[in-house]
């Protein structure tokens, strides 16, 4: 039976829901033209379904925001920016994107919005180039008396491009809770430029703001780049923009985990980086719950370079998820949202509180914002092993390096958890409680193995009580039940 027909069948006209109607019917349109890839989409919607999920970095978008993706937009070019583009035919495009952009800069009190980025490690690139345009092509072309870059000589060409490349950049260490596109060695954010990184306090894991002036004023990078991918705590970002002015520097924002948090009033004042940075970036599908993708916030005078992202960086823009965002952005205009934000940090907190109080060790001792790093060495785990048990027990989490891990960036020492998408779900500190407890018991009665190739202990295998499992997943089985993903769609 088509999934359509049988629910139409189980629902009177008036309980039909448009919504729900529309995600079956584009499942069996999927179906008849490659079962095994509807098969995969069915048995993803089951496993969220079933699997508690608390990826800090990951929610549910609504079937709006998906539907807004599956469309017809996929299909048409539109390399540019709205009402200047390369090819004919893109009124809709324009009209949705500069729409799209409107409704960002409502949301965020900015000044200029640009959707196009495909990833927030896109819009992180543009951001650097076009900061790097600013701040060196423009002056390297009035010395010389030029007009464009297509002006230079090769010879002068080569020096432009030296210059960019000695530019310095300044970001949070990857092991500090920093992002790989922050100037990690293996990531082109680091062969860009000259890029250097700060650390968090090695005993409090805190960022120590006197500890990172003295680093500052030591590299004097030209780009200081402020946010953060697993650290726990709110930044300043009023001092951030003081110690950026003291060497002359860029500040740039990478809010990609915390956007939702900023465009609900979680963080207001001197924690919300909208006023005081020149550029800021951000994923939409994190904590602002939007589809996946980038956005870039800046200052008036950045959108001429950074407009330019379509060529500098990427190609054709994806209409139909920048059609996603501004529903997203609609969505997160309601007052909802704001109540949504809210209940994430007092979630987040009540989750930190209550896995102390059960033995656990959050990194700095707890949230300010949507997520907790758990150092997982207590239980005599690495991170690899507490991600694979937790996800046994139904609950999907990620492995995440702390601060110095001597267990390195691939096994960890810890586990981030994150509280949007149980947020999404209803969930609040009471059902805090109950994830605590499964968490904490799950992971006390998980062992390493004896590894058979080599006779040693395994730092990625693990075994967990059977009866602890059978509990924890019953737990997690009753929890979801409660609080459904999705409840419109029945399959």
């Amino acid at each position: 039976m088509s999934f359509v027909k049988k629910y139409l069948e189980n629902h009177t006209t008036e309980e039909v829901n448009p919504s729900a109607l529309a995600f079956l019917a584009g499942l069996e349109s999927v179906q008849q033209t490659s079962p095994e890839v509807a098969e995969a989409i069915l048995q993803e919607l089951k496993d969220q379904q079933s699997h508690l999920k608390l990826i800090a970095s990951e929610n549910f978008s609504s079937l709006a925001v998906q539907q807004a993706m599956g469309n017809l937009l996929t299909d048409k070019y539109s390399e540019g920016y709205p009402f200047h583009r390369f090819y004919a035919g893109c009124d809709n495009v324009d009209f949705i994107e500069n729409r799209g952009a409107e409704l960002a800069c409502e949301l965020f009190g900015a000044e200029y919005a640009y959707l196009q980025p495909h990833s927030g490690a896109d819009a992180n690139i543009i951001a650097f180039w076009a900061i790097l345009l600013k701040r060196v092509q423009v002056p390297f072309l009035e010395e010389k008396g030029k007009k464009t870059v297509n002006d230079l000589t090769e010879e002068e060409y080569e020096e432009l491009r030296h210059r960019m490349h000695q530019q310095k950049m300044l970001g949070m260490s990857l092991n500090s809770g920093g992002h790989l596109t922050h100037g990690f060695r293996l990531n082109i954010s680091s062969k860009m430029m000259r890029a250097f990184s700060y650390q968090v306090d090695p005993d409090s894991g805190l960022l120590d703001m006197d500890a990172l002036r003295e680093r500052v004023q030591e590299v004097q990078p030209d780009i200081l780049l402020a946010g953060y991918s697993s650290y726990p705590r709110k930044i300043n970002f009023a001092k951030m923009r003081e110690l950026a002015d003291e060497v002359g520097a860029t500040l740039m924002v990478d809010m990609a985990h915390f956007s939702g948090l900023v465009a609900g009033g979680v963080f207001t004042g001197e924690y919300n980086p909208v006023p005081y940075a020149d550029v800021i970036t951000t994923t939409t599908h994190k904590t602002l719950r939007g589809p996946r993708g980038g956005l870039i916030l800046a200052k008036k005078e950045w959108e001429e370079f950074i407009s330019r992202g379509c060529p500098l960086v990427i190609g054709g823009p994806l209409p139909n998820c920048i059609a996603a965002k501004t529903v997203a952005f609609q969505e997160a205009l309601q007052p909802e949202f704001a109540a949504y934000a809210q209940q994430v940090q007092k979630n987040a907190s009540a989750l930190s509180e209550a896995l102390i109080r059960r033995g656990a060790t959050p990194l700095t001792g707890g949230s300010d914002n949507h997520l907790l790093v758990i150092d997982v060495r207590s239980f005599g785990l690495t991170g690899k092993q507490a991600e694979n048990a937790l996800r046994a027990a139904q609950m999907t989490v990620n492995r995440n390096s702390i601060p110095f891990d001597p267990n390195g960036a691939w096994f960890t020492s810890g586990i981030r958890i994150g509280t949007p998408a149980a947020t999404t779900l209803g969930m609040k500190e009471p059902e805090m409680e109950e994830i605590a407890e499964a968490i904490v018991k799950t992971l006390t009665h998980t062992k390493p193995v004896i590894s058979e190739k080599t006779g040693k202990m395994s730092k990625a295998d693990c075994e967990t009580d059977e009866n602890v499992l059978v509990w924890a997943k019953e737990q997690m089985t009753n929890l979801l039940q409660r609080f459904p993903l999705y409840p419109e769609i029945h399959l």
